[in-house]
């Protein structure tokens, strides 16, 4: 799978650890995602994801749920474009 990253952001604090959020869109969906990370000191991080606008099939977005699970690249590829973004800043 192709993802194609727009807007990122993320914010750090010092107790809570790093937020972010960053919305990318995936070839051959109509759909736009979002991916909300968390971690504590910017290690490990975990993550929730879901549709960035309206809904879309659940199947899709398991799919690409699957897909971050299994490809390290892509995945550092979103935390990357959020860090990029809290160093903008």
């Amino acid at each position: 799978m192709k993802i194609d990253i727009g807007a990122a952001e993320l914010r750090h604090d010092p107790e809570e650890g790093y937020v972010g959020n960053v919305r990318f869109r995936v070839e051959g969906h109509p759909e736009e995602y979002e991916i909300t990370l968390f971690s504590k000191k910017g290690k490990e991080w975990e993550y929730g994801l879901h549709f960035a606008a309206e809904s879309g099939s659940e199947e899709r977005i398991d799919a690409i749920e699957a897909f971050l699970e299994e490809d390290d690249d892509a995945f550092d590829a979103l935390i990357r474009a959020a860090l990029d973004a809290e160093n903008k800043v």
